[in-house]
Protein backbone atom coordinates (compact mmCIF):
# COMPACT_ATOMS: atom_id res chain seq x y z
CA UNK A 1 0.00 0.00 0.00
CA UNK A 2 1.24 3.47 -0.91
CA UNK A 3 0.29 6.24 1.57
CA UNK A 4 -1.19 9.35 -0.04
CA UNK A 5 -2.09 11.56 2.94
CA UNK A 6 0.47 13.00 5.33
CA UNK A 7 -2.02 13.75 8.11
CA UNK A 8 -5.51 12.30 8.35
CA UNK A 9 -7.93 11.11 11.02
CA UNK A 10 -10.37 8.28 11.66
CA UNK A 11 -13.38 8.80 13.92
CA UNK A 12 -15.34 6.04 15.68
CA UNK A 13 -18.59 7.87 16.48
CA UNK A 14 -21.01 6.83 19.19
CA UNK A 15 -23.99 8.46 20.90
CA UNK A 16 -22.05 10.13 23.74
CA UNK A 17 -18.39 10.06 22.69
CA UNK A 18 -16.00 9.89 19.76
CA UNK A 19 -12.73 7.98 19.59
CA UNK A 20 -10.45 9.96 17.29
CA UNK A 21 -7.15 8.73 15.87
CA UNK A 22 -4.76 10.90 13.84
CA UNK A 23 -2.23 9.16 11.59
CA UNK A 24 0.54 11.57 10.54
CA UNK A 25 4.15 11.62 9.39
CA UNK A 26 6.27 11.37 6.26
CA UNK A 27 4.81 9.18 3.54
CA UNK A 28 7.97 7.04 3.29
CA UNK A 29 7.89 6.14 6.99
CA UNK A 30 5.54 4.42 9.40
CA UNK A 31 2.96 6.91 10.68
CA UNK A 32 2.69 8.20 14.21
CA UNK A 33 -0.67 7.94 15.97
CA UNK A 34 -2.42 10.29 18.36
CA UNK A 35 -5.62 9.04 19.98
CA UNK A 36 -8.10 11.03 22.07
CA UNK A 37 -11.71 10.81 23.23
CA UNK A 38 -14.16 13.67 22.72
CA UNK A 39 -17.73 14.33 23.76
CA UNK A 40 -20.42 14.52 21.07
CA UNK A 41 -21.73 17.76 22.58
CA UNK A 42 -21.13 20.85 20.44
CA UNK A 43 -18.35 21.99 22.78
CA UNK A 44 -16.64 18.61 22.41
CA UNK A 45 -16.94 18.74 18.62
CA UNK A 46 -15.34 22.19 18.56
CA UNK A 47 -12.45 20.84 20.65
CA UNK A 48 -12.13 17.96 18.18
CA UNK A 49 -11.99 20.41 15.29
CA UNK A 50 -9.26 22.46 17.01
CA UNK A 51 -7.25 19.30 17.79
CA UNK A 52 -7.41 18.15 14.18
CA UNK A 53 -6.24 21.56 12.95
CA UNK A 54 -3.34 21.43 15.40
CA UNK A 55 -1.98 18.35 13.57
CA UNK A 56 -2.75 19.86 10.14
CA UNK A 57 -5.25 17.13 9.28
CA UNK A 58 -6.61 17.43 5.74
CA UNK A 59 -9.13 14.57 5.61
CA UNK A 60 -11.38 12.82 8.12
CA UNK A 61 -13.28 9.54 7.76
CA UNK A 62 -16.14 8.06 9.80
CA UNK A 63 -18.73 5.34 9.31
CA UNK A 64 -22.27 6.16 8.19
CA UNK A 65 -24.02 4.37 11.04
CA UNK A 66 -27.33 5.64 12.43
CA UNK A 67 -27.77 9.40 12.77
CA UNK A 68 -24.84 10.13 15.08
CA UNK A 69 -22.50 11.07 12.24
CA UNK A 70 -24.66 14.04 11.18
CA UNK A 71 -23.71 16.59 13.90
CA UNK A 72 -20.05 15.65 13.51
CA UNK A 73 -20.27 16.13 9.74
CA UNK A 74 -22.01 19.49 10.14
CA UNK A 75 -19.25 20.83 12.41
CA UNK A 76 -16.26 19.51 10.40
CA UNK A 77 -17.39 19.80 6.77
CA UNK A 78 -16.26 23.41 6.32
CA UNK A 79 -12.67 22.80 7.51
CA UNK A 80 -11.79 19.29 6.35
CA UNK A 81 -12.50 16.84 3.57
CA UNK A 82 -15.00 14.72 5.53
CA UNK A 83 -15.50 11.25 4.05
CA UNK A 84 -18.51 9.18 5.02
CA UNK A 85 -17.81 5.48 4.57
CA UNK A 86 -20.14 2.51 4.20
CA UNK A 87 -19.41 0.14 7.14
CA UNK A 88 -19.65 -2.88 4.81
CA UNK A 89 -16.75 -1.55 2.73
CA UNK A 90 -14.29 -1.02 5.59
CA UNK A 91 -14.78 -3.96 7.93
CA UNK A 92 -11.86 -4.79 10.22
CA UNK A 93 -10.53 -8.27 10.96
CA UNK A 94 -13.03 -10.12 13.24
CA UNK A 95 -11.92 -10.70 16.84
CA UNK A 96 -9.75 -7.58 17.02
CA UNK A 97 -12.44 -4.97 17.51
CA UNK A 98 -12.28 -2.12 20.02
CA UNK A 99 -13.29 1.51 19.63
CA UNK A 100 -9.65 2.61 19.59
CA UNK A 101 -8.65 -0.02 17.03
CA UNK A 102 -11.65 0.95 14.89
CA UNK A 103 -10.53 4.59 14.76
CA UNK A 104 -6.94 3.53 14.04
CA UNK A 105 -8.09 1.18 11.28
CA UNK A 106 -10.13 3.97 9.67
CA UNK A 107 -7.17 6.36 9.81
CA UNK A 108 -4.85 3.81 8.16
CA UNK A 109 -7.35 3.04 5.39
CA UNK A 110 -7.79 6.75 4.69
CA UNK A 111 -4.04 7.41 4.73
CA UNK A 112 -3.61 4.77 2.01
CA UNK A 113 -6.59 5.92 -0.06
CA UNK A 114 -8.64 2.77 0.54
CA UNK A 115 -11.94 4.32 1.69
CA UNK A 116 -14.75 4.47 -0.90
CA UNK A 117 -16.59 7.75 -0.47
CA UNK A 118 -20.33 7.64 0.20
CA UNK A 119 -22.54 10.24 -1.46
CA UNK A 120 -23.44 13.11 0.89
CA UNK A 121 -25.48 15.87 -0.79
CA UNK A 122 -25.00 19.59 -0.07
CA UNK A 123 -26.60 21.13 3.01
CA UNK A 124 -29.63 22.57 1.15
CA UNK A 125 -30.40 19.18 -0.42
CA UNK A 126 -30.00 17.49 2.99
CA UNK A 127 -32.58 19.91 4.41
CA UNK A 128 -34.96 19.15 1.54
CA UNK A 129 -34.37 15.43 2.11
CA UNK A 130 -35.44 15.76 5.76
CA UNK A 131 -38.70 17.37 4.64
CA UNK A 132 -39.58 14.81 1.96
CA UNK A 133 -38.73 11.87 4.21
CA UNK A 134 -40.83 13.33 7.02
CA UNK A 135 -43.70 13.77 4.58
CA UNK A 136 -43.48 10.12 3.55
CA UNK A 137 -43.55 8.99 7.18
CA UNK A 138 -46.60 11.14 7.89
CA UNK A 139 -48.35 9.70 4.84
CA UNK A 140 -47.51 6.22 6.10
CA UNK A 141 -49.02 7.18 9.47
CA UNK A 142 -52.19 8.32 7.69
CA UNK A 143 -52.40 4.97 5.90
CA UNK A 144 -52.01 3.20 9.24
CA UNK A 145 -54.84 5.27 10.73
CA UNK A 146 -57.11 4.38 7.79
CA UNK A 147 -56.32 0.71 8.31
CA UNK A 148 -57.26 1.10 11.96
CA UNK A 149 -60.60 2.61 10.92
CA UNK A 150 -61.26 -0.42 8.76
CA UNK A 151 -60.36 -2.69 11.70
CA UNK A 152 -62.86 -0.90 13.97
CA UNK A 153 -65.59 -1.13 11.31
CA UNK A 154 -64.99 -4.85 10.88
CA UNK A 155 -65.25 -5.29 14.66
CA UNK A 156 -68.64 -3.55 14.47
CA UNK A 157 -69.63 -5.92 11.62
CA UNK A 158 -69.70 -3.01 9.14
CA UNK A 159 -68.45 -4.50 5.84
CA UNK A 160 -67.93 -1.18 4.05
CA UNK A 161 -64.51 -2.21 2.67
CA UNK A 162 -66.15 -5.15 0.88
CA UNK A 163 -68.18 -2.75 -1.29
CA UNK A 164 -66.07 0.40 -1.75
CA UNK A 165 -62.62 0.41 -3.34
CA UNK A 166 -61.20 3.07 -0.98
CA UNK A 167 -62.12 3.32 2.69
CA UNK A 168 -60.98 6.98 2.66
CA UNK A 169 -63.04 7.99 -0.40
CA UNK A 170 -65.48 10.91 -0.25
CA UNK A 171 -68.58 8.71 -0.08
CA UNK A 172 -66.97 6.35 2.44
CA UNK A 173 -66.03 9.18 4.77
CA UNK A 174 -69.56 10.62 4.59
CA UNK A 175 -70.97 7.25 5.60
CA UNK A 176 -68.46 6.81 8.45
CA UNK A 177 -69.23 10.28 9.85
CA UNK A 178 -72.95 9.48 9.61
CA UNK A 179 -72.41 6.27 11.61
CA UNK A 180 -70.94 8.37 14.41
CA UNK A 181 -74.33 10.04 14.86
CA UNK A 182 -76.86 7.31 14.03
CA UNK A 183 -77.15 3.58 14.66
CA UNK A 184 -78.91 2.86 11.38
CA UNK A 185 -78.93 4.59 8.00
CA UNK A 186 -81.88 4.35 5.63
CA UNK A 187 -81.51 3.46 1.97
CA UNK A 188 -82.40 7.04 0.98
CA UNK A 189 -79.76 8.50 3.33
CA UNK A 190 -77.10 6.17 1.97
CA UNK A 191 -78.03 7.07 -1.62
CA UNK A 192 -77.63 10.79 -0.85
CA UNK A 193 -74.12 10.20 0.49
CA UNK A 194 -72.84 8.25 -2.56
CA UNK A 195 -71.22 9.60 -5.72
CA UNK A 196 -70.37 8.23 -9.15
CA UNK A 197 -70.36 4.50 -9.75
CA UNK A 198 -71.08 3.85 -6.06
CA UNK A 199 -74.70 4.93 -6.64
CA UNK A 200 -75.24 1.61 -8.40
CA UNK A 201 -74.20 -0.24 -5.23
CA UNK A 202 -76.72 1.27 -2.80
CA UNK A 203 -78.37 -2.08 -2.14
CA UNK A 204 -74.99 -3.65 -1.38
CA UNK A 205 -74.15 -0.76 0.93
CA UNK A 206 -77.40 -1.20 2.84
CA UNK A 207 -76.48 -4.83 3.47
CA UNK A 208 -72.84 -3.99 4.32
CA UNK A 209 -73.88 -1.33 6.88
CA UNK A 210 -76.12 -3.72 8.76
CA UNK A 211 -73.92 -3.97 11.86
CA UNK A 212 -73.73 -2.94 15.48
CA UNK A 213 -71.77 0.27 16.15
CA UNK A 214 -71.33 0.79 19.90
CA UNK A 215 -70.08 3.82 21.84
CA UNK A 216 -66.73 2.07 22.12
CA UNK A 217 -66.50 1.90 18.31
CA UNK A 218 -67.54 5.55 17.97
CA UNK A 219 -64.85 6.65 20.43
CA UNK A 220 -62.14 4.86 18.43
CA UNK A 221 -63.45 6.07 15.06
CA UNK A 222 -63.50 9.71 16.23
CA UNK A 223 -59.94 9.41 17.51
CA UNK A 224 -58.64 7.92 14.24
CA UNK A 225 -60.49 10.51 12.14
CA UNK A 226 -59.03 13.35 14.24
CA UNK A 227 -55.55 11.88 13.79
CA UNK A 228 -56.03 11.72 10.02
CA UNK A 229 -57.23 15.33 9.94
CA UNK A 230 -54.22 16.46 11.99
CA UNK A 231 -51.76 14.51 9.83
CA UNK A 232 -53.33 15.94 6.65
CA UNK A 233 -52.69 19.48 7.95
CA UNK A 234 -49.08 18.60 8.76
CA UNK A 235 -48.57 17.17 5.27
CA UNK A 236 -50.00 20.36 3.77
CA UNK A 237 -47.50 22.46 5.77
CA UNK A 238 -44.67 20.26 4.58
CA UNK A 239 -45.83 20.58 0.97
CA UNK A 240 -45.73 24.37 1.25
CA UNK A 241 -42.23 24.32 2.76
CA UNK A 242 -40.98 21.83 0.16
CA UNK A 243 -42.19 24.08 -2.65
CA UNK A 244 -40.21 26.98 -1.14
CA UNK A 245 -37.06 24.83 -0.89
CA UNK A 246 -37.47 23.69 -4.51
CA UNK A 247 -37.09 27.23 -5.95
CA UNK A 248 -33.28 26.94 -6.49
CA UNK A 249 -33.83 23.66 -8.33
CA UNK A 250 -36.85 24.77 -10.34
CA UNK A 251 -35.31 23.92 -13.73
CA UNK A 252 -34.42 20.33 -12.83
CA UNK A 253 -37.73 20.03 -10.95
CA UNK A 254 -39.70 20.89 -14.11
CA UNK A 255 -37.49 18.84 -16.43
CA UNK A 256 -37.91 15.51 -14.65
CA UNK A 257 -41.68 16.03 -14.51
CA UNK A 258 -41.66 15.61 -18.30
CA UNK A 259 -41.00 11.90 -17.59
CA UNK A 260 -44.30 9.94 -17.47
CA UNK A 261 -45.37 8.96 -13.96
CA UNK A 262 -43.36 11.65 -12.12
CA UNK A 263 -45.60 14.07 -10.23
CA UNK A 264 -44.62 17.18 -8.26
CA UNK A 265 -44.38 15.14 -5.05
CA UNK A 266 -42.24 12.38 -6.55
CA UNK A 267 -40.04 14.91 -8.40
CA UNK A 268 -39.24 16.67 -5.12
CA UNK A 269 -38.55 13.31 -3.42
CA UNK A 270 -36.17 12.21 -6.20
CA UNK A 271 -34.21 15.48 -6.20
CA UNK A 272 -34.01 15.35 -2.39
CA UNK A 273 -32.31 11.96 -2.61
CA UNK A 274 -29.92 12.34 -5.58
CA UNK A 275 -29.49 16.13 -5.80
CA UNK A 276 -29.00 17.99 -9.07
CA UNK A 277 -25.23 17.58 -9.51
CA UNK A 278 -24.87 14.38 -11.52
CA UNK A 279 -21.07 14.64 -11.50
CA UNK A 280 -21.30 12.88 -8.11
CA UNK A 281 -22.04 9.70 -10.08
CA UNK A 282 -19.67 8.64 -12.92
CA UNK A 283 -22.60 7.37 -15.00
CA UNK A 284 -26.19 6.19 -14.74
CA UNK A 285 -25.05 2.66 -13.82
CA UNK A 286 -23.37 3.93 -10.65
CA UNK A 287 -26.50 5.89 -9.70
CA UNK A 288 -28.71 2.85 -10.31
CA UNK A 289 -26.45 0.65 -8.20
CA UNK A 290 -26.41 3.21 -5.38
CA UNK A 291 -30.21 3.39 -5.48
CA UNK A 292 -30.52 -0.41 -5.35
CA UNK A 293 -32.59 -0.82 -8.53
CA UNK A 294 -30.01 -2.41 -10.83
CA UNK A 295 -29.41 -6.19 -11.07
CA UNK A 296 -26.74 -7.45 -8.68
CA UNK A 297 -23.57 -9.30 -9.70
CA UNK A 298 -22.95 -12.69 -8.07
CA UNK A 299 -20.55 -14.87 -10.05
CA UNK A 300 -18.17 -17.57 -8.89
CA UNK A 301 -16.06 -19.98 -10.98
CA UNK A 302 -17.75 -18.71 -14.13
CA UNK A 303 -21.23 -19.51 -12.81
CA UNK A 304 -23.69 -16.65 -12.49
CA UNK A 305 -25.92 -16.96 -9.44
CA UNK A 306 -28.80 -14.81 -8.18
CA UNK A 307 -29.02 -11.36 -9.77
CA UNK A 308 -31.30 -9.88 -7.12
CA UNK A 309 -30.99 -6.17 -6.48
CA UNK A 310 -28.77 -5.05 -3.62
CA UNK A 311 -29.79 -2.89 -0.70
CA UNK A 312 -29.76 0.78 -1.62
CA UNK A 313 -31.47 4.04 -0.78
CA UNK A 314 -34.86 2.76 0.40
CA UNK A 315 -36.56 6.18 0.18
CA UNK A 316 -35.47 6.66 -3.44
CA UNK A 317 -36.33 3.07 -4.32
CA UNK A 318 -39.83 3.46 -2.87
CA UNK A 319 -40.42 6.68 -4.83
CA UNK A 320 -39.17 5.10 -8.05
CA UNK A 321 -41.40 2.03 -7.75
CA UNK A 322 -44.42 4.29 -7.14
CA UNK A 323 -43.47 6.30 -10.23
CA UNK A 324 -42.98 3.09 -12.21
CA UNK A 325 -46.46 1.87 -11.28
CA UNK A 326 -47.99 5.18 -12.40
CA UNK A 327 -45.90 5.19 -15.61
CA UNK A 328 -46.97 1.63 -16.48
CA UNK A 329 -50.57 2.88 -16.66
CA UNK A 330 -49.82 5.66 -19.19
CA UNK A 331 -51.45 4.45 -22.40
CA UNK A 332 -49.28 3.99 -25.53
CA UNK A 333 -46.12 5.13 -23.73
CA UNK A 334 -42.74 3.41 -23.96
CA UNK A 335 -42.86 2.67 -20.24
CA UNK A 336 -46.20 0.86 -20.50
CA UNK A 337 -44.79 -1.30 -23.30
CA UNK A 338 -41.60 -2.07 -21.36
CA UNK A 339 -43.63 -3.07 -18.31
CA UNK A 340 -46.00 -5.21 -20.40
CA UNK A 341 -43.14 -7.09 -22.09
CA UNK A 342 -41.31 -7.75 -18.83
CA UNK A 343 -44.39 -8.65 -16.78
CA UNK A 344 -45.27 -11.47 -19.20
CA UNK A 345 -41.82 -13.03 -18.91
CA UNK A 346 -40.58 -12.13 -15.42
CA UNK A 347 -43.67 -11.30 -13.37
CA UNK A 348 -45.14 -7.99 -12.24
CA UNK A 349 -42.82 -7.32 -9.28
CA UNK A 350 -39.62 -7.78 -11.25
CA UNK A 351 -41.06 -5.79 -14.13
CA UNK A 352 -41.83 -2.94 -11.74
CA UNK A 353 -38.26 -2.83 -10.38
CA UNK A 354 -36.85 -3.04 -13.92
CA UNK A 355 -39.05 -0.14 -15.01
CA UNK A 356 -37.96 1.85 -11.94
CA UNK A 357 -34.37 1.21 -13.05
CA UNK A 358 -35.17 2.52 -16.53
CA UNK A 359 -36.88 5.63 -15.14
CA UNK A 360 -33.89 6.46 -12.91
CA UNK A 361 -31.59 6.23 -15.94
CA UNK A 362 -33.83 8.70 -17.78
CA UNK A 363 -33.88 11.01 -14.72
CA UNK A 364 -30.06 11.00 -14.72
CA UNK A 365 -29.92 11.82 -18.44
CA UNK A 366 -32.56 14.56 -18.23
CA UNK A 367 -30.83 16.32 -15.32
CA UNK A 368 -27.36 15.97 -16.84
CA UNK A 369 -28.35 17.11 -20.34
CA UNK A 370 -30.89 19.73 -19.28
CA UNK A 371 -33.26 18.51 -21.99
CA UNK A 372 -36.82 17.31 -21.43
CA UNK A 373 -37.76 13.65 -21.84
CA UNK A 374 -38.94 12.47 -25.27
CA UNK A 375 -41.21 9.42 -25.28
CA UNK A 376 -40.58 7.15 -28.29
CA UNK A 377 -43.97 5.47 -27.81
CA UNK A 378 -45.12 1.91 -27.25
CA UNK A 379 -44.93 0.89 -30.93
CA UNK A 380 -41.18 1.55 -31.09
CA UNK A 381 -40.62 -0.67 -28.04
CA UNK A 382 -42.71 -3.48 -29.51
CA UNK A 383 -40.84 -3.25 -32.83
CA UNK A 384 -37.47 -3.32 -31.06
CA UNK A 385 -38.61 -6.31 -29.02
CA UNK A 386 -39.77 -8.09 -32.20
CA UNK A 387 -36.46 -7.45 -33.94
CA UNK A 388 -34.56 -8.76 -30.91
CA UNK A 389 -36.63 -11.97 -30.81
CA UNK A 390 -36.16 -12.47 -34.55
CA UNK A 391 -32.39 -12.15 -34.22
CA UNK A 392 -32.32 -14.59 -31.30
CA UNK A 393 -34.36 -17.21 -33.21
CA UNK A 394 -32.14 -16.93 -36.30
CA UNK A 395 -29.00 -17.38 -34.19
CA UNK A 396 -30.57 -20.39 -32.47
CA UNK A 397 -31.34 -22.04 -35.83
CA UNK A 398 -27.85 -21.29 -37.13
CA UNK A 399 -26.26 -22.89 -34.06
CA UNK A 400 -28.38 -25.97 -34.74
CA UNK A 401 -26.87 -26.23 -38.25
CA UNK A 402 -29.62 -24.63 -40.32
CA UNK A 403 -29.05 -22.07 -43.06
CA UNK A 404 -31.53 -19.25 -42.57
CA UNK A 405 -32.60 -17.09 -45.53
CA UNK A 406 -34.96 -14.21 -44.91
CA UNK A 407 -37.74 -13.71 -47.43
CA UNK A 408 -40.68 -11.33 -47.47
CA UNK A 409 -44.27 -12.58 -47.23
CA UNK A 410 -44.96 -11.43 -50.80
CA UNK A 411 -42.15 -13.62 -52.15
CA UNK A 412 -43.61 -16.72 -50.49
Amino acid sequence: MEPILRSCAGLDVHKKEIKACIAYGDLDKQPCFRIRTFSTMSSGLRKLRAWLKEYEVTAVVMESTGIYWKPVFNILEGDFDVILANPYHIKNVPGRKTDVKDSQWLAMLLRNGLVPRSFVPPRDIRGLRDLTRTRKKLRDNMTAEKNRIQKVLEDANIKLASVVSKIDGVSSMRIIHALLEKDELSKEEIAEMTNGSLRKKVDQLVEALDGRVTEHHRFLLKMHLENIEFLAKQVQKLDEEIQKRMVPFDFEYRMIQTIPGISEVSAAAIIAEIGTDMSQFPDEAHLSSWAGVSPGNNESAGVKKSGRTRKGNKFLKTSLTQVAWAASKVKDSAYSAIYSNLAKRRGKKRALVALAHRILIDVYRVIKSGESYCDVGAEAVYQRRGASREKAMIMSLQRAGYIVTKASVADS
